[in-house]
């Protein structure tokens, strides 16, 4: 009958989805059993490169200040050494003040065009500034911060050694600057943590290429200025950039103790916006770069482009998590019950046999989703919890135990919203802050 034709052909197409799902998971458990690893550390230089640290701010007058005067502050790291640049893009409220009361230095961007209002312009106008300055202005490293972002007090130094080393693109740890908030945040700092604690760890010591994407970006002016600056145009602006670097033959590095602490989304409606832009961001560049990366891999034998590819893959992949895998079980359950309680009629195969297989998937759906449950859930959440308490913004680790006990339903929440903005057109959708109260700027 023809609805037994299309159960099996179904079913075959469904086992296609589960091992194309599978291979970026198991990529995934190999990181989370092989995080045991050393990290990987960089000699202390006596030689202070000059450094340049880029904030794009459009209207952050509640946290610009102390954004920038934490890093006057707290830096250990000589102060003539390095200077903040603090690029006010359309603002019209007090952020370029500020910021210049906290002793950056500001550069005024008006740019009425609406497509660009977006963090991408705002920091390539001021790279451009920054490569442009040479002699005793010049700097030898760039390093992009979020307007809300403070790191810890090694952080240039340790960015600076592996610099002069001769690493020209590294990224450091990211941790989490409200991360005790509340579940979401918490929830968002045990998730970011992940990439940083396990896969970058393991990338580094295995001479893989490192995801340098997000704030704490640190770029040399060289290699800066052999691409011509600052060279993206998605909304996904930092893993296009990344990718553009490998794609070249520029290897990214991880600084494992250098940490950029970030303000993360504290309401549904803050990680459903940061997600559908990273979900329509990642499928741009599944169409652009991403399968040139794929094709690359088999060009060249590197690894470091299969293991990017299928870790940005996980964009499309949210699709057939949220929507292809419920719906087909749906109807796969449905299906095989009705013919066991004599609905629908079989002439292919006995009774018998869907029951057996109702039963036998039913079992398998469970024992699988358990395991990735206890496995990418607790257990993850649970290690990050226990390893990078501090680092996500706790005093102490029980503060994140409800957090690990519900992280499983976040990883739902987060293929979903994902999923989201993978079907949708890219957009901007502006995250609130959520950052401590500002100090006053002295004087007010």
């Amino acid at each position: 009958m023809w609805h037994e034709i299309l159960f099996r052909v179904l079913s075959i197409v469904n086992y296609i989805v589960l091992i194309v799902i599978a291979i970026p998971l198991l990529l995934q458990i190999f990181y989370v059993l092989f995080a045991f690893v050393k990290k990987k550390t960089w000699r202390k230089s006596e030689k202070k490169g000059r450094v340049a640290f880029v904030i794009p701010a459009h209207n952050e007058e509640a946290v610009i200040y102390q954004a920038v005067k934490n890093l006057f502050d707290t830096q250990d790291y000589p102060r003539e050494k390095f200077d903040v640049f603090v690029v006010a893009h359309n603002c019209t409220d007090r952020t370029a003040e500020l910021a210049g009361k906290a002793g950056a230095k500001v550069l005024v961007l008006d740019d009425p065009d609406p497509a660009h209002r977006m963090a991408l312009y705002p920091l390539k106008h001021g790279i451009a500034h920054v490569i442009g300055l040479e002699g005793e202005e010049g700097y030898d490293f760039v390093v992009h911060l979020d307007a809300d972002n403070h790191v810890n007090r090694e952080f240039t130094s340790l960015m600076n050694d592996a610099f002069q080393a001769g690493v020209e693109f590294a990224r450091p740890y990211e941790g989490a600057l409200n991360g005790m908030q509340n579940f979401y945040t918490k929830a968002c700092a045990l998730f970011y943590a992940f990439d940083s604690h396990f896969g970058s760890r393991v990338r580094e010591r295995l001479g893989i290429a490192a995801h340098v994407n997000g704030s704490g970006a640190m770029m040399s002016v060289k290699m800066l200025r052999g691409c011509g600056g600052y060279d993206c145009v998605t909304i996904s602006d930092d893993a296009e950039f990344n990718f553009n670097r490998m794609l070249e033959g520029v290897k990214g590095h991880y600084v494992e103790d250098a940490v950029v602490y970030e303000d993360m989304p504290s309401s549904f409606r803050d990680t459903l916006n940061r997600n559908k832009r990273i979900g329509a961001g990642g499928m741009e560049l599944l169409k652009g770069k991403l399968l040139t990366m794929f094709g690359r891999f088999f060009r060249t034998g590197n690894f470091s482009y299969l293991e990017m590819f299928l870790t940005y893959i996980f964009n499309f992949l949210a699709i057939l998590i949220s929507v292809w895998v419920p719906l087909y079980y749906i109807y796969h359950f449905t299906y095989t019950a009705l013919i066991v309680n004599g609905v629908i009629a079989v002439s292919w195969m006995p009774v018998s046999y869907y029951s057996a297989m109702l039963w036998t998937t039913l079992w398998c759906a469970v024992g699988i989703a358990g395991g990735l449950f206890i496995l990418f859930g607790y257990g993850q959440a649970a290690i990050l919890a226990a390893a990078d308490y501090k680092k996500l913004g706790a005093k102490k680790r029980s503060e994140l135990v409800s957090a690990v006990l519900l992280f499983p339903v976040f990883l739902i929440l987060y293929a979903v919203t994902l999923c989201m903005g993978a079907m949708s057109k890219p957009s901007w959708g502006k995250v609130g802050r959520n950052a401590p109260p500002p100090q006053k700027p002295q004087g007010e």
